[in-house]
């Protein structure tokens, strides 16, 4: 039988911390510690570098970790072979979302889901902060972004259209805008880092500098906001899609949007081959926003 203490120094390697290692085992950091100790003591030679914040393997543990890479996946493919449940979806998965997009277009189709794989075990957790696979021990995370850090594959769901929107209210207020220029005379609605704002119409494009007439972190706050005749804000399509069509929004400067650098991705870490729960969770992922689950016509 393959010594316990190897596939969690795996673990470690993999998951580049003590605290990540144990959230994947289930057992506290400085149990892990102590067993990472036991085994570089019973084998003789250091295999991890530890410093305050992160490890990185020595040469010996980098050889090694290969080694015990191969070795762990020969024994859990043929552990599957011999149950009958290769490529099942099983086991925990923790994904990772923006709140107002995973309540919104992920959590309502969860159940379907989970009625397919009984076996996974998903933890969801939204937050509109950034959220460091390694270091949050996170399977999936979904990501509204220009650019994605290296070390990651990318899945890539939709476009992110972002449109102006103000209510009727509001408008019958303060008057429309008569262009884009004269958005700094409004009072504008943004979360904290939305602003400036980059616009596009064909081929002119405009910053629009300005402060946020509410400091917020939360998106659906800011949404929020504009239905109740705060302000214009600059929205994504699926955030206001359904309050544009009740009537609750109305476009401004509609021949205006934000830039389309934005996509909306799906994004686990590199490495070796995705687990079968991730690979379900993608195709899931992927069959939500194929149509598109809100209008694009604006």
């Amino acid at each position: 039988m393959l010594d316990p203490d190897y596939a969690l120094f795996a673990a470690v390697a993999s998951a580049g911390s003590l605290s990540a290692a144990g959230r994947q085992l289930g057992i506290s950091p400085a149990m892990v510690s102590r067993r990472l100790a036991r085994l570089e003591a019973r084998l003789g030679v250091r295999l991890v570098h530890r410093t305050t914040r992160r490890l990185s393997l020595t040469a010996v543990g980098a050889e090694f970790h290969r080694d015990m890479t191969d070795i762990l996946a020969r024994l859990s493919a043929a552990e599957e072979r011999v149950t009958g449940t290769a490529d099942a979806p099983r086991g925990p998965l923790r994904v990772s979302a923006p709140t107002s997009f995973g309540r919104l277009h992920i959590a309502p189709h969860l159940p379907r889901f989970l009625d397919r794989w009984p076996a996974v075990q998903l933890q969801l957790d939204l937050s509109d902060g950034y959220v460091d696979l390694l270091d949050g021990g996170v399977d999936i995370a979904v990501r509204i972004a220009a650019e994605l850090p290296a070390g990651t594959t990318a899945h890539r769901l939709a476009t992110n259209r972002r449109v102006l929107t103000a209510s009727p209210r509001y408008l019958a207020e303060h008057g429309a805008p008569p262009g884009v220029e004269a958005l700094r005379d409004h009072h504008l609605l943004a979360a904290s880092g939305q602003l400036p704002w980059h616009l596009v119409a064909e081929r002119r494009r405009r910053i629009v500098e300005g402060r946020s007439r509410v400091r917020t972190n939360s998106s659906e706050l800011v949404r929020e906001l504009a239905i109740g005749g705060g302000g214009i804000a600059l929205r994504s399509l699926w955030d206001v899609s359904e309050a544009l069509g009740d009537g609750r929004l109305v476009r401004v400067l509609p021949e205006w949007e934000g830039v389309r650098d934005l996509g909306i991705h799906a994004v686990h870490l590199d490495g070796a081959a995705p687990s079968p729960a991730v690979r379900a969770f993608v195709d899931f992922l992927q069959s939500l926003f194929s149509p598109l689950p809100w209008r694009e016509e604006g």
